[in-house]
């Protein structure tokens, strides 16, 4: 199903984000004795990963949700 595989594509680069770039997550890896268990809990059970993944396209439910995402609107 093509809406499940993109949960799951989005879900790998949530996945991404906590492993590379977030500081905290990072943080709590590398303090000695700490539980990578406990740290790890809040990934998906699920996801993929896609190496240069396909943009959906523009008129699509994902492609209009990445167009909201990348532009968004100043409410202040």
């Amino acid at each position: 199903d093509q809406e499940k595989e993109w949960q799951q594509v989005r879900r790998g680069r949530y996945v991404e984000f906590n492993l590379v770039y977030d500081r905290g997550t990072a943080f709590g890896l590398n303090v000695p004795g700490s539980r990578v268990e406990s740290i790890l809990i809040s990934l998906p059970v699920t996801a993929q990963w896609r190496y240069m993944h396909d943009e959906p396209e523009a008129e699509s439910r994902e492609g209009k949700l990445l167009a909201v995402l990348r532009n968004p609107k100043e409410w202040v």
